[in-house]
């Protein structure tokens, strides 16, 4: 009989330790406790040290933390007709545990092909000059769809990045070519603004030696020297005269022909 009291002690301290170590559980402060009773869903537990019922209570741990998934490349055709290769990063997080454990099977995968397939369809809506222009634009727009499809999962997007974007080779040396052209332009533009810009001040020029004829005489010093002092050549030029000696002469010129 005492060793049949001792068997029985033994084993209710064995039950004993088995249902307290399967019904107590310490979550970490990132941690939330989706729990089952009878198959009902009870209320989110944690963070910290929670007790369930053995056998009754199931529980199953969520992670409240950011997590980050690579969206392969996906092969897509843009508004334009033009073949790309995209890949891009997804940001988000569970918001509600309860929603991402009774509302979806795998929230992480069923993001990734929500993902996968509203890139895809993104792209087939946008122009390349877009896709290539437009890059914030685009991932806000992919954010925005994403979140919308998951948000019943409990299940936020917080952000989306479009990672690569390879062209075909052909189209690689038709934007090259198209660059070119437009530099180009710029260049032959700017230079045209810079002719216009020459000839203003050329014409205020003319005007004021017009005003001022002894301004031409002091250009035309003024260039002699930057003449001797740059070149080496031996330049032969005419002693320049005051233009007021020529000035009597002009008047009669101009009183006899009118």
């Amino acid at each position: 009989m005492p060793q049949t009291t001792s068997i029985g002690l033994l084993l209710a301290i064995i039950l004993g330790v088995y249902f307290f170590t399967v019904s107590v559980y310490v979550l970490r402060e990132y941690e939330r406790g989706v729990v089952f009773r009878l198959g009902r869903l009870m209320p989110v537990k944690g963070p910290g040290f929670i007790m369930v019922i053995p056998i009754i209570d199931k529980l199953i741990k969520v992670s409240l933390r950011t997590v980050t998934i690579e969206v392969p490349t996906q092969d897509a055709v843009t508004k334009d007709n033009v073949s790309v290769q995209v890949s891009a990063v997804v940001y988000f997080r569970v918001v509600n545990p309860g929603l991402s454990v009774t509302e979806i099977e795998d929230f992480q995968y069923a993001t990734s092909q929500i993902s996968q397939t509203t890139l895809r369809s993104v792209l087939g809506q946008s122009h390349l000059d877009e896709i290539l222009a437009k890059r914030d634009e685009l991932n806000t727009t992919l954010e925005h769809i994403i979140d919308q499809q998951t948000e019943p999962w409990g299940v936020k997007v917080t952000h989306v990045e479009v990672k690569n974007l390879d062209l075909p080779e052909t189209m690689q040396r038709a934007i090259a070519r198209q660059a070119e052209a437009e530099r180009e332009r710029r260049a032959k533009i700017i230079h045209a603004e810079g002719e216009h810009q020459a000839a203003e001040k050329l014409a205020d020029a003319a005007s004021i030696i017009r005003t001022e004829p002894i301004a031409l005489q002091l250009r035309y010093l003024q260039t002699m020297v930057e003449v001797a002092t740059e070149s080496k050549a031996t330049v032969l030029a005419p002693i320049p005269l005051p233009l007021d000696l020529f000035k009597p002469f002009l008047d009669v010129i101009a009183k006899k022909g009118a």
